[in-house]
Formats: C-alpha cells, structure tokens, sequence
C-alpha cells in the first residue's frame, strides 16, 4: 500500500478520529472532559484486558520462539533510556535530573501507542502476536535503569563536589515504585489469570474483556487527545529542541524496534507494534516514578515532551511510518 493512502487509512480509524476529536475539544477549550474516575477505570479497563488476552496467547507459545524477542527487548530497556540521556544532557543542555526523567519516560512505553498499534495491526490484515502485552510490561523497567543513571550521575557531581550526599534514590524504592504501578501489576496480573483460564471459563467472560475492548479504547483516546491538546500549549516549556526530539526519537527507536522485531521472527503486524513499543513514551506510569525520585525534574519539560508532541506525532504519523517499514521487510 503507497504511504499516502498507509497514512489515510491511519488517520481514518475511529481510534485515531476520537483522539482528533479530543485534541480539537482541548484546543477549542471545550467544556467536553471525562471525570478523573472514569478515567482511571478506563486505563485498568483496558491495561487488565490486554493482560488477560496477553496471557491466554503466552499460554499457547513455545517459551523458545520467545527467547529473541526477549533479548531484543532487554536490549532496548537499556540502549533507550541510555541514548535519550546521553542526547538531552550533550545537545539538549539539560540537568541530570530532567535528562533522565526524559530518559525514563522514553524508555518505558505509552499505552495508547500500544493499543492503537495493535488496532492498526489489525486493520491491515496483518494482526499481531497476543503476547506482546508480556512485552510491554518487561519495557517499564526501563524506569528503573533511567533512575539508576540519575543515581549514578548525582554521586559523581556530588563527589565532585566534595562532600554531598549523594542522590539519595534507594534501589529497592526504584524497583517498587515500578512494581507498584497500575501498569505492571494489571498487565503481569491479567497475563498470569488469562494463561491459567480454560477455554470455557475465558469465554465466559471474553465478550466483556474482547467486545467491549475497541469503545473503551476511543474513550479513553478521546480523552488523551483533550489532555494532549493542553499539555501542547505548553510549547514553550520544551522549546525548539524538545520539539524536535520528541519526533526525531520516536522515528529511530520506531525503525530500530521494528528492525529488531523482524530479525527475533515477528511476523508484520508484531515487528510494527514492537516499533510502535520502542518508539513510544510514557505519560502514565513513569510521571509517577519521576515525581517520587526525582522531584526536582520539570513536568513541564518531559510531559509536554511526551503527551503533548511524541503520543500526537506516533498516532498521526509515526503509525504508518513503521507499518511501512515492517512490511518493507516482511516482504
């Protein structure tokens, strides 16, 4: 399919028109908004469910085939947080604790990207493997190694500095504080429920967990797009360079991720949405990380980094970007 007519039948999802929708309603500064409950159910909603069908296909896989893909994302947990940082504090000029929130939130994966990678997978005819789900939990992880370059860079100024005390970032609060979060624990829960249910007991509940699972997706996009809209006008908060990293990244970790997707067996539609994984960044699970360690980093910076330019540019743009690119390669 030409990239013209890739990027239309992207921007003509119901998914990607609801976030649209939102992102004009947040422009407009509507009164349209969804109550902060509805929200958060809408998130465990739809991170539990992906969880539950995660499982049920992790169940079905040999633990071999699985090996690559594994290895691929271990890699990526590491070169990301650790490309991002080295690129904000050299060419971006940013402090420790900013560079490695924005570290943090690049290495560890949006959601909504993912769900939408998923649909798109999808509607092209190409869907992609239901374990993926274990993917994007193993990639939260990334949090911990970006705190843990926080930790390490902090020491060594404080050494300089002769005499400081250091970052004071506890390695057990770094790997509870991912734990912790609603994104782990209901996508690594779901998968351990959906792999041990039977036939008959998954489709006693399926029509809630899988028929419901595409409306609950556009409300949710809905209201990121409103969220997104607002976090946009805060441009000046990131400036030129933020603006175009938040772009340029998501396009090398996309092209990397689905390179790597490919070369661990994934067929098209999984070697994109492992793109679409690498090249998203988190506005979730990593803000309150970030805010617990390092509470000197500026949301203004990685949120508006992350919400307001990369989630915008993956689901209108970078989308059919690495589709392209993965069937390129399954050719």
């Amino acid at each position: 399919m030409p990239g013209s007519d890739l990027l239309l039948a992207n921007l003509l999802q119901p998914i990607v028109l609801a976030f649209v929708l939102g992102a004009i309603a947040g422009f407009v500064k509507s009164e349209l908004e969804l109550p902060e409950a509805v929200i958060k159910l809408l998130s465990i909603y739809l991170l539990f469910s992906l969880g539950l069908t995660g499982g049920r296909e992790l169940a079905k896989a040999e633990m071999a085939d699985l090996i690559p893909l594994i290895a691929a994302t271990v890699l990526m947990i590491f070169a990301i947080p650790t490309a991002v940082y080295l690129i904000t504090r050299r060419l971006g000029r940013m402090d420790i604790s900013n560079a490695a929130a924005i570290a943090a939130h690049y290495g560890s994966v949006s959601t909504a990207t993912f769900f939408a990678s998923v649909t798109f997978a999808t509607a092209m005819g190409t869907p992609s493997e239901g374990y993926m789900a274990a993917m994007v939990a193993l990639m939260e992880f990334g949090v911990i190694y970006s705190l843990v370059i926080a930790r390490v860079a902090m020491g060594r100024a404080a050494r300089r500095a002769q005499g400081g005390s250091g970052s004071g970032i506890d390695p057990r609060e770094l790997l509870l504080s991912v734990v912790r979060g609603r994104g782990i624990l209901l996508l690594m829960g779901g998968m351990v429920i959906g792999g041990l249910a039977t036939d008959r007991q998954w489709q006693q509940i399926s029509p809630f967990y899988e028929g419901l699972f595409r409306g609950m997706l556009m409300l949710f996009l809905l209201e990121m797009g409103i969220t997104a809209a607002r976090q946009a006008r805060a441009f000046r908060q990131v400036g030129v360079f933020m603006l175009g990293f938040g772009m340029a990244m998501p396009v090398v970790n996309g092209i990397v991720g689905v390179t790597l997707g490919h070369w661990a067996g994934l067929g098209i539609g999984g070697a994109f949405v492992f793109g679409a994984i690498c090249a998203s960044a988190s506005f979730i699970d990593a803000p309150a990380a970030c805010r617990a360690s390092l509470p000197e980093a500026n949301p203004g910076i990685y949120l508006t980094s992350s919400l307001g330019v990369t989630l915008p540019f993956n689901l209108l743009l970078g989308l059919p970007l690495y589709y392209q690119y993965a069937a390129w390669l399954g050719r």
